[in-house]
């Protein structure tokens, strides 16, 4: 029988997902303290474990970095439940290993079970959703090292968010992100990246116009620009070259491991 670990301090949230994981045929552990649960870790060897970031006596980041250094642990997947869906945050748990992201406000114990079983499966679902984030990891492709260089990415899609976080945090660059304009650029003046992804479609301030002001302020004109948008029609990619942009992504078209392909291109002609 497969054993999961759950180490969640909140009572229901760790009931409710206890239960439904016995519910489907799991063998399941429950802690509800971060050094205990690193404890169980070692005692119970789950196959997989739930982890919850805030944590009495021992937060879910010093359980991740303690699992590290543990040979006989250091395997075991993790997915991390978190109140927190900060970009900076979630790099940060994947850096550290992390097989899988959730956070609690969005997520509901069906979609914990999924996630679960994708973890697990070592057969074709496993291989699809690789095949679909791009065949090979960054992480295995040491011409993707980004370690130093800041990328910003603007894109308010939670989806393509998740993926580029995952795929940006392998290649050790420092990841910024934005979901509007007047954030971005405010970011953008603050930081001062390498290099920016930049949706055209956004609430409020398109990325053509976050583009234009960009592009026309002396400080950060030369920061290169990829625009990626679901717009391919030639007048907008013309637009986009015309107001300054490096490259011009559709994202149908493209993979994360392309669009990564692409930074990497650019930065190291920069």
């Amino acid at each position: 029988m497969t054993k999961i670990l759950i180490i969640e301090d909140d009572v229901f949230l760790g009931d409710a997902l206890s239960q439904k994981l016995k519910n489907e045929g799991f063998e399941v552990a429950l802690s509800r303290d971060g050094a205990e649960g690193l404890d169980k870790i070692k005692s119970f060897v789950p196959e997989m474990v739930l982890l919850d970031i805030i944590l009495p006596n021992m937060n879910g980041y010093e359980i991740l970095e303690a699992k590290q250094k543990d040979p006989e642990i250091a395997q075991i997947p993790v997915i991390i439940i978190s109140n927190s869906g900060q970009p900076v945050e979630i790099s940060r748990a994947l850096a550290l290993g992390v097989k899988d992201y959730l956070v609690k406000a969005q997520f509901d114990p069906e979609e914990v079970l999924l996630k679960v079983r994708a973890q697990l499966d070592k057969g074709e679902t496993k291989g699809e959703l690789e095949k679909f984030l791009g065949d090979k990891p960054a992480s295995d492709n040491a011409s993707w090292n980004l370690l130093g260089k800041k990328v910003l990415w603007v894109e308010d899609d939670k989806f393509l968010n998740d993926i580029l976080t995952r795929k940006l945090a392998a290649t050790k660059c420092t990841a910024l992100h934005a979901s509007e304009g007047e954030e971005a650029l405010v970011l953008i003046n603050k930081e001062m990246p390498d290099i920016i992804m930049l949706d055209v479609i956004l609430s409020g301030m398109d990325g053509f116009e976050i583009l234009r002001r960009i592009k026309s302020d002396p400080k950060t004109k030369n920061i290169p620009v990829i625009l990626l948008s679901n717009l391919g029609q030639e007048s907008d990619i013309q637009r986009g070259k015309d107001l300054g942009a490096e490259k011009f992504l559709v994202k149908a078209t493209v993979t994360p491991n392309e669009i990564l392909d692409e930074i990497r291109k650019i930065v190291s002609r920069k």
